[in-house]
């Protein structure tokens, strides 16, 4: 039996700051092919060479992972400003109508960091260009400094709204998750429901209401060291056995 294949959204960068390359982190390959079992593909983020009927016609599902970029304020009706950082807008053209399309016929869509505030702001929601300037918040971001097992180490506990499908999928109502991340939501979009909060109010988990298929995400990167870790695993197992149902 085949297995599914899964869409990795890749990002931009430049091999030696010259050199123009699309590509993704190994840990989402790694997360895909041995916690999903699903053959991991990258799509490079680049709209004009496929549309989305191609890609929805070509993937059993998606991964909207994590990026340097954030999504560009236009998108939700704001100006840009120096708060927002640097944009990929080529990404933001292919992603947003790409879970919009997926979200309407059922097909399995996770988000991880960017592609928890991409599921936002493709429902019409709004994002803070810095959670750490607003009051009472924590400093979210990715530590400047240390190796990478200190940069994605766990570092706030997340609760979950009971009776959610994320208490569902990890059979808890409070999990600890690693952040790294500068930018969060703001306003919910239509349909999104909030399933899990950080102890400073930052919304860490995401559900649209009444869709018909797995469409989720979270504001941590469960990606990294996701089949030891009792998060991460049992979320890319869940969306592994939603790619492998009848409909997909």
């Amino acid at each position: 039996m085949s297995k599914p294949i899964v869409g990795i959204i890749g990002n931009s960068y430049k091999i030696d700051n010259k050199y123009p390359a699309q590509g993704s982190g190994t840990i989402n390959i790694e997360a895909i092919a041995e916690v999903s079992e699903a053959l991991p593909v990258i799509i490079p983020s680049l709209p004009n060479y496929f549309t989305i009927n191609e890609l929805l016609s070509s993937f059993d599902g998606f991964l909207f992972t994590g990026g340097r970029p954030n999504v560009h304020p236009s998108y939700y009706g704001e100006k840009a400003t120096e708060a927002h950082g640097v944009f990929d807008t080529n990404r933001d053209e292919l992603v947003l109508p790409l879970i919009k399309a997926c979200e309407k016929i059922g097909k399995p869509i996770l988000g991880l960091c960017r592609g928890f505030q991409e599921f936002n702001v493709a429902f019409g929601g709004t994002l803070h260009p810095e959670i750490r300037e607003l009051p009472g918040r924590m400093n979210h971001r990715m530590p400047p400094d240390g190796t990478l097992e200190e940069q994605f180490a766990i570092r706030h506990e997340v609760k979950i709204n009971k009776n959610s499908v994320f208490e569902d999928i990890f059979g808890s109502n409070k999990v600890m998750v690693n952040s790294l991340h500068g930018q969060g939501i703001k306003e919910p979009g239509v349909r999104v429901i909030i399933d899990g909060y950080a102890n400073d109010g930052t919304p860490e988990a995401l559900s649209i209401k009444d869709s018909i298929g797995f469409c989720l995400a979270v504001q941590w990167h469960p990606e990294w060291n996701a089949s030891c870790d009792n998060v991460s695993k049992p979320l890319f197992q869940n969306f592994g056995k939603n790619l492998r149902l009848p409909s997909n």
